[in-house]
């Protein structure tokens, strides 16, 4: 049989296609594993988390909150990275509320995981950096305010019902501005009045207000008396028990250097309220486009905004998140390497190490050069056509491998 030419062809033709399915196979398995699985990447400067560590280790004896503040672009804003690193740290440590949300939203598609948001439209959102905005510099703690003097406004935050976090709070903390000429504002808890807030005041200053609850699903709901201007920072959502808060405060399209233009005053009282355990500084993909600044000019940048940080809470540890892979486009179908996020990560390891902050290579963790590529050619998909942006799916693969690289060194703190 072997002899007879027909039946060898056959028999050819037949294990050609065999290896071929066979291979196709191990490619397309490959594919997916090489986009969905990357090696364990730990951070640089790991004892500059020691604080953290250690306030980590008592949550986990049941004393205290651990709080971590994250502020950085459109890959914080959406509360997607952020929002699957407080689910991270809550399952494993304890659930001590949602943190920071903005009830008004300050732009459209604003959104928090594991929490509920509803507000009319004709709030007057600002933010630090956009050119409609005023520039006082007055952005309370996240870097946004949303303004009305209008009585028919209203503004709403409750727990959820339907996710497995967020559906308990004990207390709601309403930051505002106090200012010369403010209005009063109404705050109605589960649809009953709870009381009225005056934020008028001779001076500039902070304004702060504690609504306390008993421990379970509940909304808060701010409207505004009509007799002056209410200017809303936001909204803390925190339970009476131990566990871990992350307050996620990004701000499309931002860089590091703008929290220089924030009221350092204003901000500085906000941010020692919080009272953070770890910040996290979560910047350098926009930087990484800015090729005719500088490096020098980002380098003195960063430096000022972390002195900024250590100067108003200096217990905090410190992390630096670099820019995600970022590539150049050449035309419609060809990509290059971005030099200039060689440069930004090189400075935001070396400012590290001389401010005592931590630092986690995002691009690395990603895979490198262009492996943002595998990342949108995945099955399923981990990165937008953009070749910026990350989906839901890998953002969560990305926050994950950033909380375990946190949590190195943690078993040897005392």
């Amino acid at each position: 049989m072997a002899s007879d030419p027909v039946l060898q062809a056959q028999m050819i033709r037949m294990t050609a296609a065999y290896v071929f399915v066979v291979i196709a196979l191990l490619c397309s398995q490959g594919k997916t594993a090489r986009a969905q699985k990357t090696a364990f990447l730990p951070v640089n400067n790991p004892g500059a988390l020691s604080h953290f560590h250690r306030t980590l280790r008592r949550t986990a004896r049941q004393i205290g909150t651990t709080r971590i503040l994250q502020y950085g672009a459109s890959h914080t804003s959406a509360d997607i990275f952020t929002g699957y690193m407080r689910r991270f740290f809550q399952e494993r440590f304890g659930d001590a509320g949602h943190g920071f949300v903005m009830p008004a939203k300050p732009w459209s598609g604003y959104r928090n995981m594991d929490v509920n948001i509803e507000s009319s439209d004709t709030w007057l959102s600002e933010r630090v950096g956009k050119k409609e905005s005023r520039k006082d510099g007055l952005f309370g703690l996240a870097g946004y305010s949303c303004a009305s003097t209008n009585s028919s406004d209203f503004a709403r935050v409750y727990t959820t019902q339907t996710n497995t976090f967020g559906r308990n709070v004990s207390n709601f903390q309403v930051l505002f501005l106090r200012q010369p000429g403010g209005g009063a504002f109404d705050i109605l808890v589960d649809g009953e009045h709870y009381t009225r807030v005056l934020s008028k005041h001779p001076t500039v200053a902070a304004g702060h207000h504690l609504v306390r609850v008993s421990d379970g699903p509940h909304k808060l709901e701010i409207r505004p008396a009509g007799d002056g201007e209410v200017r809303l920072f936001g909204v803390v959502m925190e339970r009476d028990k131990a566990g871990v808060i992350v307050d996620s405060l990004g701000i499309r399209g931002m860089r590091a250097s703008v929290h220089l233009r924030w009221n350092e005053d204003l901000w500085r009282k906000y941010i020692q309220k919080r009272n953070p355990d770890l910040v996290i500084l979560a910047y350098g993909t926009n930087e990484s486009g800015d090729t005719h600044a500088p490096i020098e000019r980002y380098e003195s940048q960063l430096s000022r905004v972390i002195k900024r940080f250590k100067s108003a809470v200096p217990r905090a540890s410190c992390v630096l998140v670099g820019p995600t892979d970022y590539p150049v486009k050449i035309g419609r179908r060809r990509v290059k390497h971005r030099p200039r996020t060689d440069q930004i990560i090189s400075v935001q390891k070396k400012i590290g190490r001389a401010l005592g902050c931590a630092f986690w290579d995002s691009a690395k963790a990603m895979g490198g050069p262009l492996s943002i590529l595998k990342w949108s050619n995945s099955e399923p998909r981990l990165a937008g056509d953009d070749l910026i942006h990350l989906t839901a799916r890998g953002y969560r693969q990305l926050s994950e491998d950033f909380c375990r690289a946190l949590l190195s060194g943690y078993e040897s703190v005392r």
